[in-house]
């Protein structure tokens, strides 16, 4: 492969190449030849004018060069599911001891399309966080001991990667946080893991891998103190009076009770890097992100193709420079790509993240979901989630911020606010000042409401207790916080009763 480069791959004839345009293809037979060209996913035109400008800074957040990007190592390695004791099948552990390395993609032998798609669920299920690798034998240990999560014996999220170094173990990237196995151990792909309650069991390990700080896309093993190394996670130096400038003198188990319910991906909410776990977001459903115009629950990045998902996934699996403007958060020693996945595996696993369909829906369109459509057009709720995609695709403000002047032509703005809580569109390395209005196709399985994932419910989203303080919050809450409001998106809190029944149930049907 050459580095830096965008290439067409051979094989791709005349015909092939007039349905190639910017790295989308037009549908063609999933059966018949497939040779696409694969936009480089580090290109500095694209990046160019990427990201949106961070709020309180206006400048868009700083980058790895496209030379130190691919000056990095190539990682490609396959990886392999971690058993439960007594659950491991005959000679697996011998085996996994023995493999040795093998290519997580092979681009020669994809032949379709859905050979293609098939090659990219691979990348979704078993790319490992190449930063919170281990080859430490207590790690090892503590995946051989770990519980599991399901009815084939498999520790959830916990995989072997065998390398020219040895046998490491490693927390799946993709499927840790975008994939829901029901009870009955149902895989499905694409939506938020935890939004049904479910646990990934495998505590053990995370305290080995260090993912109690775990900070996707940077250096994991930083030599700072707990506080320090959290501040460099969740910082936010430009912002007077920051709420992150505490940790730093914190103890580990100080931390631990700041950051509250927001420590676990299993409850459908995760403090990521550049994010804080004082204001958390829900992990996205990746289920039509193909249809949205902007990524993340702030609009950070455009969503303007293949090759823009490809991007973002190296962005916050290994390639974030956290720098911001003045301001940088990492030592020269610790900003650095530990290594990059082929673009080739990015593209596939971007093909396969763009063909997940939902799950069937066992909402039927009767007569009260019927009448539920007619409130929902008597209302005005499609101004915003205009139906087709039911969203308009448009970012709005959050409370309190008014757009620059010199804002970029790239953002199509709503300009009005619906008074959501603010704070990590405003006080965050991931706020910009807006929050995209989100798509209404599939809120029936998701299971959190609002950016924040404040609601667990539909029924509490439209109930008016939720504006009182004595409101138990069924989804996120602060650490300590029991009861508190939840103001903002006030649409429909005045409708009676059976018109809410009405438009819930239409709601679902979506």
């Amino acid at each position: 492969m050459t580095k830096g480069k965008q290439r067409k791959l051979p094989g791709l004839s005349s015909t092939a190449a007039m349905l190639v345009v910017a790295g989308a293809v037009f549908a063609q037979p999933k059966s018949q030849p497939f040779r696409p060209t694969i936009p480089k996913t580090w290109d500095e035109r694209a990046l160019a004018d990427w990201a949106t400008p961070v709020a309180g800074l206006n400048v868009r957040p700083g980058h790895f060069s496209e030379d130190e990007y691919y000056r990095a190592p190539l990682d490609n390695y396959r990886t392999y599911p971690v058993y439960t004791p007594g659950r491991e099948p005959s000679g697996y552990w011998e085996m996994i001891q023995n493999i040795g390395p093998k290519p997580l993609i092979e681009p020669d032998k994809l032949k379709t399309e859905a050979d293609w798609v098939a090659a990219g669920r691979r990348v979704f299920e078993e790319f490992d966080h190449i930063t919170l690798r281990s080859y430490d034998p207590q790690a090892i240990a503590a995946a051989r001991s770990s519980a599991a999560t399901g009815p084939d014996g498999v520790v959830g999220s916990v995989r072997w990667v065998p390398t020219e170094k040895g046998l490491a173990v490693g927390l799946t990237n993709c499927e840790s946080c975008h994939a829901r196995r029901e009870v009955d151990g149902t895989r499905i792909a694409g939506p938020p893991v935890g939004s049904a309650g479910q646990s990934t069991g495998n505590s053990g390990v995370l305290r080995f891998l260090g993912a109690s700080d775990h900070v996707a896309g940077a250096p994991m093993r930083i030599l700072d103190p707990p506080g320090i190394r959290s501040y460099r996670a969740y910082g936010v130096p430009w912002i007077k009076d920051d709420i992150h400038e505490r940790v730093k003198d914190m103890t580990p188990e100080e931390i631990q009770l700041q950051r509250g319910p927001a420590t676990a991906v299993s409850n459908g909410i995760f403090a990521r890097w550049n994010g804080s776990f004082y204001y958390p977001s829900k992990i996205p459903d990746l289920i039509g992100v193909k249809n949205r115009k902007y990524l993340d629950a702030t609009g950070t990045h455009l969503n303007r193709g293949i090759g823009d998902l490809m991007r973002y996934t190296a962005l916050v699996s290994f390639a974030e420079s956290s720098d911001f403007g003045q301001y940088h958060m990492l030592t020269s020693e610790q900003k650095k790509i530990e290594a990059w996945l082929p673009d080739e595996g990015l593209y596939a696993l971007a093909l396969y993240i763009q063909s997940l369909e939902p799950p069937p829906n066992p909402n039927a369109i009767d007569e009260t979901a019927a009448a539920g459509k007619k409130i929902f057009e008597r209302e005005g709720c499609g101004g915003c989630h205009t139906p087709g995609l039911y969203t308009n695709n448009k970012l709005t403000l959050a409370k309190g911020f008014q757009p620059p002047a010199d804002k970029p032509a790239t953002l199509d703005i709503l300009p009005v606010s619906v008074g959501t809580d603010p704070n990590l569109a405003l006080k965050t390395r991931k706020g910009t000042g807006y929050y995209k209005v989100p798509s209404l196709k599939g809120v029936w399985y998701r299971g959190r409401y609002l950016h924040d994932g404040s609601f667990a419910s539909l029924e509490e989203m439209f109930d008016p207790d939720r504006l009182k303080d004595t409101h138990v919050a069924g989804g996120w809450n602060p650490a300590g916080v029991k009861t508190r409001a939840v103001i903002g998106h006030e649409f429909g809190l005045k409708l009676t009763a059976e018109e809410k029944k009405s438009l819930l149930a239409f709601l679902r049907t979506l």
